[in-house]
């Protein structure tokens, strides 16, 4: 039988093992594989059999590397993504343990030059396992629909 006072103690040791700074300069990185495409998120299926899109960034980072860290990261090697209210829509791409196949979960999205809720999101919170890659649509700013999340909820 377990104590209910364990339990608490127990996943309150977890919080704040998940919120603890990491210090990077005692911890190596990790290599986080991105996969950027503007106009929408890359197909899954691109994903299957051991292949990946074409469109690949790699990034060196920690756990606690932010949505807006990347954002910054990826807008310094796309020139197009730089211009102010450019949209950023992360989804990490993982295998699917019923299937031999990948899932991908909507994790967060940015805008250059506008402070958003997600920002602050770390690798961590989005759950991130190593191993994941990552997938970003890039909306750039001249676009005429506003742009909706799945489900049609706009942002």
């Amino acid at each position: 039988m377990v104590n209910m006072a364990q339990t608490g103690a127990l996943e309150s040791m977890i919080v704040e093992e998940a919120e603890k700074p990491v210090d990077r300069e005692k911890t190596c990185p990790l290599l986080l594989r991105v996969f950027c495409n503007t106009g929408r998120h890359n197909n899954i299926i691109d994903y299957s059999r051991g292949n990946v899109p074409t469109n690949e960034l790699q990034i060196y980072t920690w756990m606690d590397a932010t949505l807006r860290e990347i954002t910054s990261l990826v807008k310094e090697v796309n020139p197009e993504a730089r211009r102010k209210g450019t949209y950023f829509d992360f989804s990490l791409v993982s295998p699917d343990m019923r299937s031999p196949s990948y899932r991908m979960r909507e994790i967060g999205s940015t805008c250059s030059g506008q402070k958003g809720a997600d920002d602050g999101k770390t690798l961590a919170q989005c759950r991130f396992t190593i191993g994941d890659y990552m997938d970003i649509f890039i909306q750039p700013p001249n676009r005429m629909m506003p742009m909706m999340r799945r489900g049609g909820r706009p942002y």
